[in-house]
This record gives C-alpha cells, sequence and structure tokens, in this order.
C-alpha cells in the first residue's frame, strides 16, 4: 500500500505536508546541495518587505536551553530585488513557492506586496507575516486599512504586533483579500491571551489558513557582563523548547476554525510532526531544525510514509485532529 500524502491549503495542493517555514531555510538555493528540494510540499520564502532592510544589529542569535533566541529583523533585500534575483530559481523547483511579506514602516504594503505577487504566476500563496517580534512597530499600520474593510478605524499599535489585536488582523487580512486571488496565509504570534480569537479574525477576513506558531518573545543574559545576548535586548524564542506550546495552540485553534492550519514550532523529527498533525494540523514547518540537520524536512516525508504504512493509514488526512480526549 503506497498511502497518500496529499493535503490542500485553500487553492493549492501539496504532494506532502512538509513545509519549510520562512526564515529557517533562506531562499532554498542554501538547501540545494543537501536535500532534493523538488521533495517539499511547499517553500515558504525568507520574508520580504516592499524596500532592503539590513535588520538588527548583531549579535542577532544564541543558543538556549532546547531552542535558539533570534533578533535577525527582517533582513530581506525587498520586493524588486527578490522578483529579479531569487524568484528565478525559486520556478524552477517545481514545488508550490508561498512568499512570506511584512511591512514595519506602514500596513498598507501589505496590500502593495500582494497586489504585485498577485501578477506572478509561480506564486501560490501568500503568507502575512504579522507576527515577527523582533522588529520595531508600525507607526501608522491599520488605521486606514481598516476604513477600508470594516467602515471602523482600528487603533494604532504603540507596542503591540497586528497578530495581537483580533481587529487590526481582521482589517489587514482583509485589506489584502480585496486585491490577490493567491492563497492567503496568516502567520500568528503566540504572543497572545487567546489565539483562537485572533484566528477566528483571520478567518472571517477571507484568510485562507493560517500558521502557528511564530516564535515566543524571550531574553537571555550573560551573566558575566550581565548584558542581554542579544542587541535589541528581546528575541524570539525557537526550537524544541516551544513545542509543547505551539501544540496546544493548534489544537485550540483546530477546535474553532474551519481553515487548514499549518503547525510549527520545535518540530525535528517525524515524532514530533505527527504530534501537530493529530493535534488539527494539516500540514507543518520546518524551522530551527534546519539549522541543526538541513536533511531534516525530507526524512520528515519518509517517516510520515513508514508511519502510514505501519498502522495502516491509507490517507493521511484522516490522522489530522485525531487526538483522543
Amino acid at each position: 500500500m503506497q498511502p497518500k500524502l496529499s493535503v490542500n491549503i485553500g487553492k493549492i495542493k501539496l504532494k506532502n505536508p512538509v513545509t519549510v517555514a520562512s526564515g529557517t531555510f533562506g531562499y532554498a538555493e542554501e538547501f540545494g546541495d543537501f536535500i532534493n528540494l523538488k521533495e517539499l510540499g511547499a517553500i515558504v520564502t525568507k520574508t520580504i518587505t516592499l524596500k532592503p532592510r539590513q535588520g538588527n544589529p548583531p549579535p542577532r542569535t544564541c543558543e538556549t536551553p532546547a531552542g535558539m533566541l533570534n533578533s535577525i529583523g527582517l533582513e530581506n533585500p525587498g520586493l524588486e530585488a527578490f522578483i529579479r534575483e531569487k524568484l528565478p530559481l525559486l520556478k524552477k523547483i517545481g514545488v508550490p513557492i508561498i512568499v512570506s511579506i511584512s511591512s514595519e514602516d506602514d500596513a498598507q504594503e501589505f496590500t502593495v506586496l500582494a497586489r504585485r505577487l498577485d501578477k506572478i504566476k509561480e506564486v501560490a500563496a501568500i503568507e502575512l507575516n504579522i507576527s515577527c517580534p523582533n522588529i520595531k512597530l508600525a507607526s501608522k499600520p491599520v488605521s486606514q486599512l481598516a476604513s477600508l474593510s470594516t467602515g471602523t478605524p482600528a487603533h494604532r499599535h504603540t507596542g503591540k504586533l497586528i497578530s495581537q489585536d483580533p481587529n487590526s488582523t481582521y482589517a489587514l487580512v482583509k485589506a489584502v483579500r480585496k486585491v490577490t486571488q493567491k492563497t492567503i496565509i496568516t502567520k500568528l504570534s503566540p504572543n497572545v491571551t487567546d489565539i483562537t480569537e485572533i484566528a477566528m479574525a483571520a478567518q472571517n477576513a477571507g484568510s485562507d489558513a493560517v500558521s502557528l506558531i511564530n516564535t515566543l518573545t524571550a531574553i537571555s543574559i550573560d551573566i558575566e557582563t550581565r548584558k542581554p545576548k542579544i542587541a535589541m535586548v528581546t528575541a524570539g524564542l525557537s526550537g524544541p523548547a516551544i513545542r509543547p506550546v505551539a501544540v496546544r495552540m493548534v489544537w485550540e485553534a483546530y477546535q474553532k476554525i474551519k481553515i487548514p492550519i499549518i503547525g510549527m514550532g520545535g518540530i525535528i523529527d517525524i515524532s514530533s510532526a505527527l504530534e501537530f498533525i493529530i493535534a488539527g494540523a494539516t500540514a507543518i514547518s520546518v524551522g530551527t531544525a534546519n539549522f541543526i540537520n538541513p536533511k531534516v524536512s525530507v526524512e520528515i516525508i519518509e517517516g510520515l510514509k513508514e508511519y502510514l504504512i505501519k498502522n495502516k493509514i491509507k490517507d493521511i488526512r484522516t490522522l489530522i485532529g485525531s487526538l483522543k480526549i
């Protein structure tokens, strides 16, 4: 028996549910010597912004118990350079390309980015990264967008990510939905009281899927110097340390929303990938583990096949949300 691994995320069909997380896989060319990129279910690009960004000052990463901190700050070449220099290689791979987008200065840039990407056939989906904890917050993110989508101004953010407020999440997703026919995936932050509230807002605004979780805000201190190990003081915690939190949030979201969930947060092997699927994720995304083992994503794909065969499961979709309480 050859088990069925394909799943659907919005309008796109993935031949298997294993994707690679934004910011951990570059623009794919860095991993071409280690794995056959064509085997992946999808590739999520490093987040791009409208204009080039140098990112945050170093040090920007450090190890922590069972994880790592990063504060890269969305370093990227900008939209036009991405289209000109990075997209041609991605087009040749032959798997769905999900382009992650974000903005620091003005949330209306999300609509500019989405409108431009909507015209590019090879872009299968757009991930709205509204949950990166490592950038300064926009001074005018969603007030204008809210009037476009709801007629009611959303509050300005002075210390919140867009994904930490359901009204702002709804306004932004709704505005992007108006300018693109592409599949929209909204990336959610774990740094909230109730992630289901944000997931519902994204769904109601027209998002085709949600991905969760992004990193947890954290600090690590050098006790000799009594200074933060990261120049920006706070950073995003990723890796196996956050997995139980991520699995819990995927399970909670699965109870409330009808759109697919892409689960991520500390996936390092077949067992951790299956946890997310059983909790309710339609697909999973491998992040920090790529830095440790560049072959981990394809190893998980093989592991899924073996698990399904061993357990006489014909279709991986029957595993989604199969947690027994």
